[in-house]
């Protein structure tokens, strides 16, 4: 694992931040480690919840919690200035059985923390504490801790109970590690950043029957293996080839028995795309192909097609802001050239559509992929994050701004 201090070598040691973070970051990475060994699945993130707002409240936060169930909302004044910034994590984790075998490991049977929710709850709360006793600005500063990132729900929940109406913000900015990127690399996309996210049910049904007499049956297994085959001609001969799409199947199941033809195959689908028109294509294209290769072979499809959340679509000039205070603060050498949209999701895509703001990645090294049994966030970025989060914060309200 890359050291902390390689990844923060841009960085004087006499820089306060560093220094301040420094001073107690044994003490994030073990609560980090605790946050990983005690997992929670989507709206049940309680004892996370419960330590998040009693740490920010022991440091003088205004701390308001029960929104969306879980979610925690901490506020923090200075000065005089009128600007306000939201900064927001994700405390949810995932039904895997975690594979690490680390010391830390998850003590939650079939629930794991292998997205970096825990680091990203770590990262904020390290840079919460050093911005509520060193933070210099002027403004108002809004820590979001948002639950059930991973079903899509939770940034709609929070909206729906009036986050920003409740806690305004000029701007709201968010952050995910990104195994592959190098550790400590920062990365800014203004524009489409993330991919929306829509699933299908599609059952084909058919006539079941015996293997051995098919003319007798309508083989919805051969209808399903023709589906899936045209569907691949949806994203080559319906989509814009300069347009990102993707189409995948990624689950089948029909019958037990191999003479058997069953009545009904289910398959699961999961679309992405970056804009909207592409997103109602794939839409429009599949549920008629599904039903037209059905009604070939004389069987029937049923489409349940199930909109999921919007592209994440950063803001231009927040992003350049974004990018310009990684800058400043690490120099280009930590600020990844030409960094690409990623094709996975984000339900912080919700809260760009109701505020301007962008959402970045730092790199998690040479790690497991996301959503993998062998994952783990890297601790080593900890620290450059959380630096990152008080410039960012600082330079926003910066005490001229009012």
């Amino acid at each position: 694992m890359t050291t902390m201090n390689a990844i923060i070598k841009t960085a004087s040691i006499s820089d306060p931040v560093e220094r301040g973070i420094a001073a107690y970051l044994d003490e994030i990475i073990e609560l980090r480690h605790d946050l990983h060994q005690y997992p929670e699945l989507a709206f049940q993130e309680h004892r996370t919840a419960k330590k998040v707002a009693a740490l920010l409240g022991d440091w003088g936060y205004e701390v308001t919690t029960g929104i969306a169930g879980t979610g925690v909302v901490a506020t923090l004044r200075r000065g005089d200035g009128n600007r306000s910034i939201g900064i927001r994590a994700d405390m949810d984790a995932l039904p895997i059985e975690e594979a690490t075998g680390l010391d830390y490991a998850s003590s939650n049977p079939g629930v794991m923390h292998a997205c970096g929710h825990d680091g990203h709850t770590a990262i904020l709360l390290a840079a919460a504490r050093y911005l509520a006793e060193s933070g210099s600005f002027s403004g108002t500063l809004r820590l979001i801790f948002q639950p059930a990132e991973e079903i899509g729900a939770g940034a709609r929940k929070m909206l729906s109970e009036g986050l920003f109406d409740r806690f305004p913000v000029d701007a709201v900015f968010g952050l995910h590690n990104w195994p592959g990127v190098p550790a400590g690399q920062f990365g800014f996309v203004a524009g489409p950043a993330m991919a929306s996210v829509d699933k299908a049910v599609i059952r084909i049904v058919g006539k079941g029957g015996h293997g051995a007499e098919p003319h007798r049956s309508v083989d919805p297994v051969l209808a399903s293996a023709s589906f899936i085959t045209a569907l691949q001609s949806v994203v080559s001969r319906n989509i814009d080839p300069q347009e990102m799409a993707v189409a995948t199947v990624g689950s089948i199941h029909a019958g037990s028995a191999s003479n058997v033809i069953p009545e009904s195959v289910e398959m699961k689908l999961t679309m992405r795309a970056y804009n909207e028109e592409v997103r109602a294509r794939l839409q429009e294209r599949i549920v008629a192909l599904a039903r037209a290769q059905a009604e070939s072979f004389g069987a029937m499809a049923d489409v349940d097609y199930r909109l999921g959340f919007p592209a994440l679509f950063n803001h231009a000039e927040e992003t350049d802001f974004a990018r310009d205070v990684a800058l400043q603060a690490f120099g280009p050498s930590v600020v990844e050239a030409n960094f690409r949209p990623r094709t996975a999701s984000e339900d912080f895509a919700f809260l760009l559509q109701a505020k301007p703001g962008s959402y970045l990645f730092v790199g998690n090294g040479d790690s497991a992929p996301l959503h993998s049994a062998r994952y783990d966030f890297n601790d080593a970025i900890i620290a450059p994050a959380a630096r990152y989060w008080v410039r960012l914060t600082e330079t926003f309200l910066a005490n001229d701004n009012g």
